[in-house]
């Protein structure tokens, strides 16, 4: 299978592209060369340079073209000017987020509506969603969407909520024994999907001529709570969880942060039903679990100084957060500060 991804080393990519290179698959990344992949060809290139990827391509065909990094229409208007006449199948990483919130039914498949008003992310991926459904119809466009949850690899440890950079200032509150804001009461449920699992789901979907015109979730059947999820990750960091709950709406309130990604995804409880994965792609099964997973995780970060990127204002924006909470605790209480 000769194959061309749009970014192709990223925390949900990687894993794939790594399968694809060890099954002997041809494999091109057209992507701006911050990660090496041995095995890759690499066009190094901005995708929004189309004159420049255009005469790139110009003598190639590909069984699969998968876009990891569009997520406005418009880039992929550009994907569709580039690979029509060029592909057998457009790859198209959407997101589960796209979801309606809130669900009218817990468990979620490809057929529950798609509609998000708190969260813009969400909005545009839908957006795109529609436009490729759109070129499938009118002009026979071979796409396939592809819907994941939060998926996680060794290189980023998923968390519950941090600051504009990465979730490192979180894991280091852990490790100095300071208290940890974990959303709302930390008992909604939360799919988290390996990488390397996601990777098994993906590869079956390519080439797949039964996944043409469809769209699929690709995801782990295990669910864990906001608070199982940050004791795995203080459990592989061996140090004791000091969990501090603050409501979603009080954390909007404090402002300074984007807290978009919490009312539009991660407030609501999320169970997937992967029957049609697993009827497209037979055998597929995500068998690392989130506690396992999370060791590998975590053990790569420390092993990793570059990837730990400090966010002080962050830290200290959570100590104010708590403070604040914890005296308006004790004004109710009548105790005097």
């Amino acid at each position: 299978m000769k194959a061309l991804f749009i970014g192709g080393t990223g925390v949900i990519s990687t894993a794939i592209s790594q399968k694809l290179i060890a099954e002997g698959h041809e494999l091109w990344l057209i992507n701006r060369g911050s990660h090496a992949m041995d095995g890759a060809r690499t066009i190094t290139a901005d995708i929004n340079n189309e004159t420049y990827i255009a005469e790139q391509i110009a003598n190639e065909k590909f069984d699969v073209v998968a876009d990891f990094i569009a997520f406005r229409p418009e880039q992929l208007e550009r994907d569709y000017r580039l690979f029509k006449g060029k592909t057998r199948q457009f790859i198209y990483i959407s997101s589960a987020s796209a979801y309606q919130k809130p669900l009218s039914n817990y468990l979620i498949t490809e057929s529950t509506p798609l509609s998000n008003p708190y969260w813009e992310y969400s909005r545009l991926k839908i957006a795109g969603e529609e436009l490729l459904m759109k070129y499938y119809r009118e002009e026979g466009f071979p796409i396939t969407i592809v819907r994941p949850s939060h998926t996680y690899s060794e290189r980023k440890v998923p968390v519950g909520f941090y600051g504009k950079k990465c979730s490192y200032q979180v894991v280091k509150r852990m490790l100095e024994g300071k208290p940890v804001i974990i959303p709302g009461d930390g008992n909604s449920l939360w799919t988290l999907t390996n990488s390397k699992d996601f990777a098994k789901g993906f590869v079956g979907l390519m080439g797949n001529v039964h996944a043409i015109g469809e769209a699929v979730q690709i995801t782990s059947d295990e669910s864990l709570t906001w608070n199982q999820v940050h004791q795995c990750i203080a459990d592989a960091l061996g140090v004791e969880l000091k969990a501090y709950h603050v409501s979603t709406d009080f954390l909007r309130a404090c402002g300074q942060y984007d807290t978009d990604g919490l009312v539009g995804d991660k407030a609501h409880t999320v169970v997937f039903d992967n029957t049609k994965l697993k009827r497209l792609v037979p055998g597929f099964a995500a068998t690392i679990r989130f506690d396992q997973g999370i060791r590998e995780s975590v053990a790569y970060l420390l092993a990793h100084p570059e990837l730990q990127v400090e966010d002080p204002d962050f830290d200290a924006w959570c100590d104010r957060v708590i403070a604040a909470q914890e005296e308006a605790i004790q004004k109710i209480k009548g105790v005097q500060l």
